[in-house]
């Protein structure tokens, strides 16, 4: 009987990371996936003063710290939250200008993303190599595609995106991380159709639909699991973040619907944590709080092609 368990969404969380790698000993899981949007959001500049002092925007407060541990604590802080902490020196910031300033932004961000990328798969590898242990990610559409390059140079971690892998030595996993349309933009979205068809392509190949594993980032649409802030042309909040929407995908509904899998893993929407049946398949969004560096997950026990029993986890 595999035990698995999947968490998603961690969005850059150090402190997130490791408690995932860490839930296999914790939770006694053979299987450990993670399901979607591993990388962080954003650069958080630490300013060097030329009067000595460091100057920190961050989480709507401007903070000004007076000596290195200062510094020290905050980076680690920052980053446990999922962002990326910069140390720069004003005179930098003034030389590079509001011309040449996003640029520079933008290629620093990307090489502290592959940076914290790459030390998550050196830390899985440390912990989890020759143990036996399963280990799946499946990167989302937050994620960009220059981070899958590094994850396969991993001895330990695997991405399972758009494949059939064989799970616990019984089941097949079918993976996706990509989602329908956002807001934002983002790197891993394709219309409905398209969907269909990156799922398709994969569960055509199952040899047992009724015994599989759907791993996939976007929730079923108008299961409960997919309900979101509603927004407003300007992507403001619609009454101050009370009116919800449905924003799950059809596609990934339909091919629940149609295949039957005994369990349904999915994310993209944090706020929407719970567990529905659609028909025989019972499918699980164990939600998403990284920015407190608290790991929410699930833990399911498969048996005989069933979801024998699980429990939604938090730590």
């Amino acid at each position: 009987m595999p035990r698995v368990f999947f968490a998603t969404d961690v969005h850059g969380s150090d402190i997130c990371w490791k408690k995932f790698v860490a839930a296999a000993d914790f939770y006694n899981a053979k299987v450990i996936i993670l399901g979607g949007d591993m990388t962080g959001k954003a650069l958080i500049p630490i300013i060097a003063e030329k009067d000595g002092t460091y100057t920190v925007d961050f989480q709507d407060n401007r903070l000004v710290l007076n000596k290195p541990d200062e510094v020290s604590k905050l980076e680690k802080k920052i980053t446990n939250r999922g962002y990326y902490p910069l140390p720069v020196e004003r005179k930098l910031l003034d030389e590079l200008g509001p011309e040449k300033l996003p640029d520079w932004s933008n290629e620093t961000f990307g090489k502290l993303m592959l940076e914290r990328i790459k030390s998550w798969m050196n830390y899985a590898d440390q912990k989890l190599k020759n143990s036996g242990i399963e280990c799946y990610v499946c990167p989302g559409n937050d994620d960009q595609f220059s981070i899958d390059e590094i994850i396969h140079e991993s001895e330990s971690v695997s991405n399972a995106e758009g494949k059939v892998v064989q799970i616990g030595g019984a089941y097949e996993m079918a993976s996706s991380g990509w989602s329908t349309p956002t807001p934002w933009k983002t790197f891993r979205e394709c219309v409905e159709d398209e969907l269909a068809k990156k799922i398709a392509n994969m569960t055509d190949r199952l040899s047992n639909p009724q015994k599989s594993v759907f791993n996939l980032h976007d929730p079923p649409i108008s299961s409960g699991l997919d309900e979101a802030p509603d927004l407003t042309e300007d992507l403001d909040l619609k009454g101050g973040g009370r009116i919800t929407k449905a924003v799950g995908s059809t596609a990934v509904r339909q091919a629940i619907e149609k295949s039957q899998p005994m369990l349904g893993l999915h994310g993209h929407i944090h706020e929407s944590k719970g567990v529905v049946k659609i028909g025989r398949t019972t499918c699980i969004n164990p939600g998403s709080v990284y920015e407190e560096g608290t790991l929410l997950g699930a833990v399911v026990d498969l048996e005989d092609g069933k979801v024998k029993r699980y429990y939604l986890s938090a730590g």
